[in-house]
């Protein structure tokens, strides 16, 4: 009788307390934008000028892309041009250009995507094996320093390096007895040229934030790890590693969103006659015949095709990672 009544009291109590969240819940109301801004003014001021920056010079020349689709007039401006739709798509797919310059993007790319994101790894997992503070902020210092040497200066100090006839490398094989070759000209030497030096100049400053990922794990994981009997490549493996494996996912993932946008400086400079086979990429080609030849809407148009496949490589690497390992950007 008295678990009777006990089981009476604990359904009637539950039932109170249902009745009590529902009716919470009702009269919870949803936050509207509005308050939400009012309430956070201080953040919304912050990153105003952020804003600003992004709906003036990204968001704002989106209206031009019509001009993909239009036969682009100087007399009739951006919209007064005869509707073409997808003709110089169409053109560019049929041009003899498009397999050479698909080649050569992506072959570019992919070098410099692979070996441009393995090199920091690397980099910060030995920054991060330094003990003294005063030789690990030496050697960061020297490793970031090339970021900020601009591309110019990078392309002048190649040539300097590999220049046929007074290059500092080529001169040293001469005196080696080995053949004397034209590396700038060689189009099998032009891609492992490319990333090799944005290796160099970048490695040092896109390990930063591998560095910071490192420096916010728990040193009693060391500790512990050392008093097992755990020596520097089993502390590597077994915590260095997984603890920057979320951050490295999400920067792939953002660097497949411009697996195709080689950068157009360093190429265009280091471009000549003789490498231009395999130097030319859809970048420098869509200057060339945008802005020398005045082509405006078929050089639109395969600006507009690179874009779309670089966002459709960025949605595909998301859903990858998304479903192996938890990790995406949205």
């Amino acid at each position: 009788m008295t678990s009777h009544k006990d089981a009476l009291n604990s359904e009637r109590g539950s039932s109170r307390f249902r009745r009590k969240q529902t009716s919470n819940r009702r009269g919870r109301r949803r936050e509207s934008f509005a308050e939400y801004a009012h309430r956070c003014w201080p953040l919304w001021v912050m990153v105003l000028p952020a804003i600003v920056f992004v709906a003036i010079f990204h968001y704002g020349p989106m209206y031009g892309i019509q001009l993909a689709f239009r036969d682009f007039d100087f007399t009739k401006g951006l919209t007064g041009g005869k509707w073409v739709g997808f003709h110089y798509f169409r053109q560019f797919f049929a041009s003899p250009m498009f397999k050479p310059l698909m080649i050569n993007t992506v072959r570019i790319s992919l070098w410099t995507l692979v070996m441009g994101f393995i090199a920091p790894i690397i980099l910060a997992l030995l920054i991060n094996q330094i003990h003294s503070g005063k030789v690990k902020g030496f050697v960061q210092t020297i490793t970031y320093m090339p970021h900020f040497i601009s591309t110019v200066v990078i392309v002048a100090m190649i040539n300097l390096f590999l220049t046929p006839s007074s290059g500092l490398l080529t001169r040293f094989l001469a005196f080696l007895h080995v053949v004397n070759p034209n590396f700038m000209g060689d189009p099998a030497a032009f891609t492992p040229i490319y990333w090799i030096s944005e290796v160099w100049q970048h490695m040092g400053w896109n390990s930063i934030i591998y560095l910071a990922a490192l420096s916010s794990v728990d040193t009693a994981l060391y500790e512990a790890a050392r008093m097992d009997g755990a020596g520097r490549f089993q502390l590597i493996r077994y915590i260095d590693i997984p603890a920057i494996l979320p951050t490295a996912g999400i920067l792939l993932i953002l660097n497949m969103g411009g697996v195709l946008n080689v950068g157009f400086e360093k190429v265009f400079l280091m471009q000549n006659t003789l490498n231009l086979p395999a130097s030319e990429v859809i970048s420098t080609y869509t200057y060339k015949i945008g802005i020398l030849q005045n082509q405006f809407s078929y050089s639109t148009a395969i600006g507009l095709f690179n874009t779309v496949i670089n966002l459709i490589f960025l949605v595909t690497a998301n859903q990858i990672s998304k479903r192996i390992s938890d990790t995406s950007i949205f």
